[in-house]
């Protein structure tokens, strides 16, 4: 496999690439003056789809983010468009996963399937990352979700889709609706534990999560064997204790092409840590299929150009398949054509 240099590409207002044409195209020619060959596009994003899809019409969502609605664009083909004629491959992101909407309210997703709704322990919607968030485990989230994701395999010529520490995810504290307890009644005779960290209830809500990438890598290879599925969790094992994000299992059991661990980290001694931390909980004859995340700007600071070049030097010797940089616009205001 080709090295990875990628970059994820934001809706807006955190990125104006796809705000017009004219962006798009002024974004992939620069892209491609820098050498980078993988773009991951945001396709879903505060309960709306980035292209006009009869996915969400027929639940009687808006087709399209109106934003693009009023332009009349579709610019997810237009990405594709320019990047495919640049050389550059495109990955769809998925951003908010099982995220519902960015309000409080969980938007227009929940309004109209409240059964939809994530609930923890004490009865409440839950919000997690200053998001509310649907219920992962739900047979119809869960279906929509995978209609959603096929939909764009077979509508466009994409060459991979991308989730990330929201698809396929659950924050911690979800899992006390009457579903997913029942569920667990069922198997095991009696409640699920109040207590949300409690190891077996994590891992078994985990592997609910994994059965469900299982079935969503099953089917997208049916359609395009040769499609890669993409993931960005948290880094292992915080992903798993915080997210419900088994990425070990899913390495193991061979269900993600390309990884992307988010090392959001600002100096290169945290970001060596984490690496660290991924030769000892991974197989070494795995380590191909990482190219972790790097935000070059992390905890409000950007990396220096110094510990950049480091990260990218870790990486090569340590035998991963390259990088992902979060995000565009981070990108070129952390460079101003200087790096």
């Amino acid at each position: 496999m080709k090295q990875i240099q990628g970059v994820w590409i934001a809706n807006h207002p955190h990125s104006q690439v796809l705000a017009s044409l004219e962006n798009t195209k002024q974004a992939i020619k620069y892209l491609k003056e820098k050498e980078f060959n993988t773009i991951f596009p945001v396709i879903w994003n505060r309960g709306y789809t980035l292209y006009p899809s009869a996915v969400m019409q027929s639940y009687d969502f808006p087709k399209i983010d109106p934003f693009y609605d009023k332009q009349n664009r579709d610019p997810i083909a237009e990405i594709i468009t320019e990047a495919h004629q640049n050389d550059i491959k495109v990955i769809p992101w998925f951003e908010y996963g099982f995220a519902a909407s960015h309000l409080i309210s969980g938007g227009h997703l929940l309004k109209q399937n409240p059964d939809w709704k994530a609930i923890n322990s004490q009865g409440e919607r839950v919000t997690h990352g200053g998001l509310t968030w649907m219920n992962g485990f739900h047979p119809q989230v869960q279906q929509f979700m995978l209609e959603l994701v096929l939909e764009v395999v077979k509508k466009y010529d994409v060459d991979g889709i991308q989730g990330c520490d929201r698809f396929p995810a659950a924050p911690i504290q979800s899992g006390y609706d009457t579903y997913t307890v029942s569920k667990y009644q069922r198997e095991f005779n009696h409640a699920p534990p109040k207590n949300d960290r409690d190891p077996q209830w994590i891992q078994w809500r985990a592997n609910l999560l994994t059965e469900f990438l299982a079935n969503l890598y099953q089917q997208v290879k049916a359609v395009k064997p040769n499609i890669l599925l993409s993931l960005a969790p948290a880094v292992y094992p915080f992903c798993l204790q915080n997210l419900l994000q088994d990425s070990k299992a899913w390495v193991n059991k061979g269900l993600v092409d390309i990884i992307h661990p988010q090392i959001y980290r600002s100096d290169f001694f945290r970001y060596r840590h984490e690496v660290n931390q991924i030769k000892k909980y991974f197989n070494s004859s795995d380590l191909a299929k990482f190219a972790p995340g790097i935000a070059l700007k992390a905890n409000n600071k950007y990396v220096s150009k110094q510990d950049l070049q480091k990260y990218l030097k870790l990486n090569q010797k340590t035998g991963f398949c390259g990088q992902v940089i979060f995000h565009y616009e981070e990108l070129r205001s952390s460079s101003n054509d200087k790096n």
